[in-house]
């Protein structure tokens, strides 16, 4: 290109920009006329374009559109789901609503072909302003003659859970509904978990007049009891997501009644909420179809406290209330994050009934004047008061054992046990996948414990029980009843073990198969002399020792009683009952199923003695009820060998066979007691 000198270019650039504003100025009108009709031609184009997308909304065929909703819902929920009538929809309004008729939602495949959901017609009406403010009310939601087929397996698959495998289904959340109408509504549960079966009518409707906006009722029967469902919201008129919505609830299954009274934080998010709650029945274990937590056999109970959800955590605080004759305070959580419920509680009682505690093991609590028991409770103790028994038969559920797990704590700051020196009790324990581990169980006494750890193993087919209990620091004139002059005919240190294993689906089949030992040492002590006597069948000096009221004591060096179990029976392998005067030596059997005893004590005189009967003391019978005696065979034939000595020689020589020299030696305490110790009696 030629070059020019800086000023000439300078001046031609110059001559340039002239020329264009020039001609700038001369072509802007008719620029912004183009640009006019270009507008005028786009806002036709758009305008034509939302006038042909009304009418064909208008006049659109909605039931065109039920395969592809019917197809994308059933890839959603792994189900079939299909729109056999008629849809329509009326999207023109600030109120937009669309009606689906003849809507069902199939099983999963594991449940077969039946249907879950069956609803004839369903209409939604949603408003649509405070959609721009982020929230969602619907202005009606109205169901009718809608059809729920629930089910779950004792696997724990459950028809109404359309969360994906691996995933846990969230709390039911709906948006604030200001008309919510079920009309001919039926709901069937069948629940092989709880062994739940329900069959009732829903009904819902905006109730005009009185306090109540919204009822929801339910009638059926709840394992072959009658149960009932009454709930009571407040208008839904003007519901306000942003306001608590109150209900109250009144739910019956045959002598069981749970009430509540609360509110939900935000309208239909039923993952929150929190009300105060009664509950009332005959039996704690029967809310287990309704709560599905596999809580205690109890007596007649009548509990309050707060109740409050939040997502998948539920808390009853300040909980307050009677099992049968026993006060109850504490909390509890429940945890129902993972595939099994997880319940946490920590429990108290000023003061505990011991009868109480019977119903925890299937059995049955006192039914004497002033206690408090069920119908059911009061035959089970008259069956085992008339069958002299104490381990009740009821079976187990293992099922309800498995399907949660649990950590408690409780104590008993007093117990009322007329006929033990209990003061007071604490429990600790934990459930995890089948297995109930008690790691603390104490009973205190006035001094000492008898404390240990007890398990119960529900994995296997017939459950496994294990107990170790330890007796320690305890005094026998605490546990024997006074004699005359308020006086324990028996006194002295006591210790001992008990250590069983039975498989068995109940308590008395636990027992009945046991295997294991026990074991009672009394390092030292002190006897009424005239018992001691008597051990030995001493007829003089025993007898003149009651008569004249004597009330001398005797030591006693030691006793020892060491039992063997296998199958239930427990065998004694040495009973030793060594006193100053006469050593004692036993024999016998403790038999748990059959719940009787079978005990011969030998008493020998350590010194000489002018009368001595040759007649074991025995004690045997019902364990409940067992009777003392003198076993009638040897004294019979120490009479007729007297007899004989009195035909054939001098009357003086009938004495002969009621003399005893008193061989009888101390027996080897320090030896016994070890060996006590080495077989796991913490003797002190």
């Amino acid at each position: 290109m030629p070059q020019f000198p800086t000023g000439l270019s300078q001046r031609l650039a110059a001559i340039r920009r002239q020329a264009d504003e020039a001609r700038a100025r001369h072509l802007a009108p008719e620029a912004r006329q183009a640009f006019r009709r270009r507008a005028l031609w786009s806002g036709g184009a758009l305008g034509a374009v939302v006038l042909a997308l009304g009418l064909f909304l208008l006049l659109f065929d909605w039931n065109l559109l039920r395969g592809p909703i019917g197809a994308f819902a059933s890839a959603r929920l792994g189900r079939e789901v299909v729109l056999a009538g008629d849809l329509d929809a009326q999207p023109w309004s600030l109120r937009p609503s669309a009606t689906v008729n003849g809507l069902s939602i199939g099983d999963p495949d594991w449940a077969g072909e039946g249907k879950t959901i069956q609803i004839e017609r369903l209409t939604i009406q949603m408003e649509l302003l405070p959609l721009f403010r982020g929230r969602t009310i619907l202005s009606r939601l109205e169901l009718t003659r809608p059809v729920a087929r629930l089910q779950r397996d004792a696997e724990g698959r459950a028809t109404w859970d359309f969360s994906k495998p691996g995933e846990a289904s969230d709390p039911v959340d709906l948006p604030a509904i200001r008309r919510f109408i079920i009309e001919g509504g039926q709901l069937e549960v069948v629940d092989a978990q709880r062994g739940l079966r329900f069959s009732g009518g829903v009904e819902a409707s905006e109730v005009r007049g009185g306090d109540a906006g919204f009822a929801l009722t339910g009638d059926g029967n709840l394992n072959g009891e009658v149960f009932r469902l009454r709930v009571k919201g407040g208008p839904l008129i003007n519901v306000n997501p942003d306001e608590p919505y109150p209900f109250d609830a009144d739910i019956r299954a045959g002598a069981t009644r749970v009430t509540a009274k609360g509110a939900l934080p935000e309208p239909f998010d039923l993952g929150r909420f929190g009300l105060d709650l009664t509950a009332e029945g005959p039996d704690l274990a029967r809310l287990y179809g309704l709560t599905g937590l596999a809580l205690p056999n109890t007596p007649p109970y009548r509990l309050s406290g707060r109740l409050v959800r939040e997502g998948k955590i539920y808390r009853l605080d300040d909980l307050g209330g009677r099992l049968g004759d026993s006060d109850l305070s504490g909390r509890l959580r429940v945890d129902v994050t993972q595939a099994r419920p997880f319940l946490s509680a920590d429990l108290r009682s000023r003061r505990l009934d011991l009868d109480d505690l019977a119903t925890l093991f299937g059995g049955a609590p006192s039914t004497g004047s002033g206690e408090t028991a069920s119908a059911a409770q009061e035959e089970m103790a008259q069956q085992l008061r008339a069958q002299q028994r104490l381990f009740p038969d009821a079976t187990l559920d293992v099922q309800r054992i498995r399907s949660m797990d649990a950590e408690l704590t409780y104590r008993a700051d007093a117990i009322e046990a007329p006929n033990l020196p209990l003061r007071g009790a604490r429990v600790s324990l934990t459930l995890e996948d089948g297995f109930l581990d008690a790691q603390e169980v104490v009973f205190s006494l006035p001094q000492g414990a008898f404390a240990g750890r007890i398990s119960l193993d529900a994995r296997p087919d017939v459950p496994i029980t294990d107990l170790d209990m330890r007796l320690t620091r305890a005094r026998l004139e605490q546990l024997l009843p006074a004699g005359e002059g308020g006086v324990a005919p028996l006194s002295g240190d006591l210790v001992g073990r008990v250590k069983l294993r039975g498989a068995g689906a109940s308590v008395h089949r636990a027992f009945a198969n046991a295997e294991g030992e026990a074991l009672l040492v009394v390092p030292q002590g002190e006897i009424r002399a005239a018992f001691a006597e008597l051990i030995g069948i001493n007829v003089t000096r025993g007898l003149g020792l009651l008569l004249t009221d004597d009330q001398s004591r005797a030591p006693v060096r030691c006793a020892v009683a060491h039992f063997k179990g296998r199958q239930g029976v427990l065998r004694a392998t040495s009973i030793v009952f060594d006193t100053g005067p006469v050593l004692g030596r036993g024999e016998g059997e403790i038999d748990l199923g059959r719940e009787r005893i079978d005990f011969r004590l030998d008493g020998e005189p350590k010194e000489p003695r002018l009368i001595r009967l040759m007649a074991p003391v025995t004690v045997s019978g019902p364990m409940l009820a067992p009777e003392v005696g003198v076993e009638a065979a040897g004294a019979i034939a120490q009479g007729g060998l007297a007899v004989a000595l009195g035909v054939v020689a001098a009357p003086l020589a009938a004495l002969l066979p009621f003399l005893d020299p008193g061989l009888a030696e101390d027996a080897a305490c320090g030896a016994l007691i070890a060996e006590a110790r080495k077989a796991g009696a913490p003797a002190n």
